[in-house]
């Protein structure tokens, strides 16, 4: 926990102390420390791509609510839209350091698009690990290249974000699942053309979970108004 620090009739000396002691604090804070020459190098570019493509944008795409297309695909074009997912289907096979080393430079131009960013990298992921070839062939090469998006599933209006208490159904019929429930707060929602989602297809409980990938524009698929929130708008 922080301890807030109060001063009272500092002298000039005790002042130049704690000016002292603050740079000393500054430069453990600095992010590149302890990084190979490799993260470096990535850490420049996404810090580049932040402050000239995402900083002089951030205010207008939160004030008029945009999910910049544009912007999105020219990241990905760094290898941004698939960081740590593998290189057979257009992945950079990264670590997950270093998509933390990107994202933390991506947020300084705007923590909104980056926070996406991140959410479609982690859609990518679980196709690109828990996928079959066949719906990794389908999906993985235009998610990779952000021709198209994803998003991930799993908050509900009446159990948040808690797993084990989702109420979203899943039940096969047939060579089919026929889903019924309701997703909310989800990054992308209504852009996105794919949904990474989390419904219950067995007992209560987290163990009763899978994961199904819907397709923008599948029959009973429908989204709502957006909500009204300060920042986080796409």
């Amino acid at each position: 926990m922080l301890t807030p620090v109060i001063l009272k009739h500092c002298s000039k000396f005790r002042f130049l102390r704690f000016s002292n002691f603050a740079r000393s604090i500054a430069s453990f804070l600095d992010p590149a420390l302890g990084l190979s020459e490799e993260q470096l190098q990535v850490q420049k570019i996404a810090q580049e791509f932040s402050s000239k493509e995402m900083f002089p944008n951030m205010a207008e795409w939160d004030e008029k609510e945009i999910f910049p297309v544009e912007i999105l695909r020219k990241a990905a074009a760094l290898g941004f839209g698939a960081i740590y997912s593998s290189e057979k289907y257009g992945g950079s096979g990264m670590t997950r350091l270093d998509a933390s080393i990107i994202f933390e430079a991506l947020s300084r131009g705007c923590v909104s698009t980056t926070a996406y960013i991140t959410i479609h990298n982690m859609a990518v992921w679980m196709i690109d690990h828990y996928g079959n070839e066949e719906q990794k062939k389908k999906w993985l090469p235009k998610l990779s290249t952000m021709e198209h998006f994803a998003s991930y599933c799993l908050t509900e209006p009446n159990s948040g974000s808690d797993a084990a208490s989702l109420s979203t159904t899943a039940k096969k019929e047939g060579d089919y699942y026929i889903l019924n429930g309701t997703k909310a707060f989800i990054s992308g929602g209504g852009e996105s053309d794919i949904y990474v989602l989390m419904a219950r297809t067995g007992q209560s409980g987290p163990k009763g979970i899978s994961c199904l990938v819907v397709e923008k524009g599948t029959p009973g698929l429908s989204f709502g108004k957006k909500e009204k929130k300060v920042s986080l708008k796409l």
